[in-house]
Parts: C-alpha cells; sequence; structure tokens
C-alpha cells in the first residue's frame, strides 16, 4: 500500500455538513403536547406498576403519567425530578427497553410499551426550557463535603447534598463538568448542548462550587480531602481502557472507544473530524456500539463490531445492537483480535473464530482496517487506601467504602450496572447516607 493509499484511509470530510447534520440529529424527536397526551393516555396507571421497579431510580411512573394526561407537565417533571435529578438526561439515554419499557404491561399485551422514556422527556424539556428549578436549599448545616467526579453520579450526589443545606465543592478532572453525559454518550442522543445545559440547570441550586482540571493522584489526595471535608464522594469513573495485548496497538490508527467518543463529542465542526475508511470496533457494549455507529455517520465505507463471545452474550442490549446493524455497521460474534498488521499505521486485523468458552476453533478471518477503536472495559489499578473488588471501589450499604467518612458511586463503585440511572440513583442514596451520618455527628 502506498504511503498516500494509507493517508487517505483517516481523514476529515468523507461527508458534507448538510448530510452530518442529518446523520448527527436527534436520535427520538420529542414529542409535542398533543403528542404527549396520546401517548400517556395509553397508561394503565397500575396501582402497583412493574415499571417502577425495574426504574432503577424508583420514578413514579404512573403518576407522572397520569399528571402529562392532565395537562400538567410541570407537576410530572417534579414527580421524576424528586427521585432523578437528571432525568432530562436518563430520558434521553436510558436503556429503556430493557428497563420500565420492557416491564410495561402494555409490552407484555401487545408488544408496543407505553413511551415512558420520551414522555419523561417531554415533561422534564418543559420544566427546564422554562428556566424553573423546582428546590430550594434548606437552611446551611455548616458541614462541607467534597465530591470527585461532575458525572451523573457525583451532580446527583451534590445537588442533593446542596438541597439538604450542605456547602458542596465539587472537583473533575475536565475542563467541563458533566462526565459520561458531556463526554462519553454518542452524540446524536444527546444533540443541540443539553448535557451543559442540564448541568446548568441543576447548578441553580446553590451551594455547589465546580472546580475543574483537578482530579484524585494529580493535585488532590484523598488524605488531604479527608482532613479539609466533612465527608467525601467519589464518583470517579474508571482509568484506562484495557489493552489487546498484542504487537501493533501502537500503529496510527488505533485508540480507545472512550478518546473517539469524547473528541467526536467537543468537536465543533463534525466534517473536521478524521475517521477511517475501514473501522474495526473491538468490544460489545455501550461504548462500542456509539463508536461504531458514529464513525459509520461520519462516513466510513466499513464498520465491524468484533465481539469474543455469543450475541446474548453482548453487553449492549439488543435495542442498541439493531440500531447498529440498521445503520450499516456489520456485528461479528465469537471472535477476538489475534494480530494488528501493518508498518506505521495499521492495514488490517485478525480474527480468530472461537467456540462458547471462547477458545479459538483454528479457524480466522482477517479485516482492512485502517482504524481500531478498543472498547473493551475499563478498570481502576489503585485508590489511594481504598478497597477494590474487581478493579472497582469496593462499597456496602450506600456506597460506604473501606475509609471512614469516604463514599463512592458510579462507574468507580462496585456492585451496580454501569448505567446512567444506576450512577444518578447511587449519588442520590450516598447523599442520603452522607446527611444522616453528618446530622447524627452533629447532635
Amino acid at each position: 500500500m502506498t504511503e498516500a493509499l494509507r493517508l487517505d484511509g483517516i481523514r476529515a470530510g468523507r461527508l458534507g455538513p448538510e448530510e452530518l447534520a442529518q446523520n448527527f440529529s436527534d436520535l427520538h424527536p420529542a414529542l409535542d403536547s398533543h403528542e404527549a397526551t396520546v401517548a400517556s393516555d395509553r397508561c394503565y396507571f397500575c396501582h402497583d406498576a412493574p415499571c417502577i421497579t425495574a426504574c432503577p431510580t424508583d420514578i413514579d411512573i404512573p403518576l407522572f403519567i397520569r399528571q402529562i394526561s392532565t395537562g400538567m407537565p410541570e407537576a410530572a417533571a417534579k414527580t421524576i425530578f424528586d427521585q432523578n435529578i437528571l432525568g432530562g438526561m436518563c430520558a434521553r439515554v436510558c436503556p429503556t427497553e430493557t428497563l420500565c419499557e420492557q416491564a410495561c404491561v402494555r409490552e407484555a399485551a401487545e408488544g408496543k410499551p407505553v413511551e415512558i422514556g420520551r414522555l419523561q422527556r417531554y415533561a422534564t424539556d418543559t420544566m427546564m426550557s422554562a428556566g424553573e428549578h423546582p428546590y430550594v436549599r434548606a437552611a446551611a448545616t455548616g458541614k462541607t463535603v467534597a465530591v470527585v467526579g461532575a458525572g451523573p453520579a457525583g451532580l446527583s450526589c451534590a445537588h442533593r447534598l446542596a438541597m439538604l443545606g450542605h456547602d458542596v465543592t465539587m472537583y473533575d478532572a475536565r475542563p467541563k463538568a458533566g462526565g459520561l453525559n458531556e463526554y462519553g454518550i454518542a452524540q446524536y442522543k444527546t444533540p443541540g448542548g443539553y448535557a451543559q445545559a442540564e448541568v446548568d440547570w441543576l447548578l441553580q441550586i446553590g451551594g455547589i462550587t465546580v472546580e475543574t482540571g483537578r482530579a484524585i493522584g494529580n493535585d488532590l489526595s484523598l488524605a488531604g480531602l479527608r482532613a479539609e471535608f466533612d465527608a467525601v464522594f467519589l464518583a470517579i469513573g474508571l482509568g484506562g481502557v484495557g489493552a489487546l495485548g498484542l504487537e501493533g496497538e501502537d500503529f496510527a490508527g488505533t485508540d480507545n472507544a472512550v478518546d473517539f467518543i469524547a473528541t467526536l463529542r467537543q468537536q465543533s465542526d463534525l466534517a473536521a473530524l478524521p475517521v477511517g475508511r475501514n473501522v474495526v470496533v473491538i468490544g460489545g457494549g455501550m461504548t462500542a456500539v456509539d463508536a461504531a455507529v458514529q464513525s459509520k455517520l461520519l462516513g466510513a465505507d466499513t464498520v465491524t463490531i468484533a465481539y469474543r463471545r455469543a450475541r446474548d452474550r453482548m453487553p449492549a442490549s439488543r435495542y442498541e445492537q439493531d440500531l447498529a446493524a440498521s445503520n450499516g455497521v456489520r456485528l461479528m460474534f465469537n471472535v477476538q483480535p489475534v494480530a494488528l498488521r501493518g508498518d506505521s499505521a495499521l492495514r488490517e486485523v485478525e480474527l480468530a473464530y472461537t467456540d462458547a468458552a471462547m477458545v479459538p476453533t483454528g479457524e480466522t478471518i482477517t479485516l482492512p482496517a485502517d482504524q481500531l477503536f478498543r472498547a473493551i472495559g475499563q478498570k481502576l489499578e489503585s485508590v489511594e487506601g481504598l478497597d477494590l473488588a474487581g478493579g472497582k471501589i469496593a462499597v456496602t450499604g450506600a456506597g460506604r467504602t473501606s475509609v471512614d467518612g469516604v463514599w463512592a458511586g458510579g462507574d468507580c463503585a462496585a456492585g451496580g450496572e454501569d448505567l446512567t440511572v444506576t450512577a444518578v440513583a447511587e449519588g442520590r442514596d450516598a447523599a442520603m447516607d452522607i446527611h444522616a451520618a453528618l446530622t447524627q455527628a452533629a447532635t
């Protein structure tokens, strides 16, 4: 392959601005008031609603849908925000198809659930677009809490603590608050700068100071935070992506999927973002799907997701798998990379077929690839003085760590699913436990 052809493999401007704008438009357009009324009328308003049980944040779904159906979307939003202060983002990115909507009685009876996610978005957008913040801080307690990590868990925890009267200082390593909501979710799920708008709205509660560009292990230490604050909540996410362990991982064209997504999210001109002609994504989670679909939407000719297990073991939901396929992404199962070939730049990836036990069968396939994204999981190597479990911070109860006065939640904490809505629930519950500990200590 000549140098000119190799350089052409990854380049910007494969599609024009109009096509890119269409490709990255809102995946699920918002309901208007009439559509919301019609959609809400399908709810049975179950007394013992299975959708509530299926919601990690325990939102009273029948109540907020009834409030929409009776023309009170602001009241519906308050019902949602009482349990999930990031209800607007969760309405956009939650896998509702495997949570509340899968549990919906309409889904069981008719194969078509109530559109809970879109109704939740309608309610929360109605309140937020009016600029209204429905909460007022309690009287100051004089207690201070450090929240490290301004993603979903950290934001949820900080808001609840501030609402209860505590003073919160939130630290984040990135230039902006928002965590994965800002840097790690496909652009077509949250277009229009929604993540930052939601952060700004949430901070209206007051009592929260945000300091960006600061991280544990850089200019912050856990010991220092414990000495300075009455409590510490860690919502630091996970560390580096696992390596494939293959020669050639340093070839030009190999990258981590999370870094690609973060770059795309902060790109003001998508036509200026380079993408390969032939892209291979290694992994099977939501990050793999987001990287693959967005590569295709940027104009890649071929995009392949290579996953080492069978389809029914893939962490990404069937809905996300189908979304990838509908956008032209090839899904390959029971395959794992065994060789990367090229010189200074990636040229092809060899995959070995595996059996149910992930043992190579001896059969291989080689794919042309000028760009490869790793989406094979992340973990923490260590966190100053804390016990870990499976590459995450070990916690008990509502996020209590092995160190007194330190709580943890979100992706960095062991035990929960790596979902935005789960992170929100863990941040909220940790805040209530921190509040109880601080107020009991004061009596």
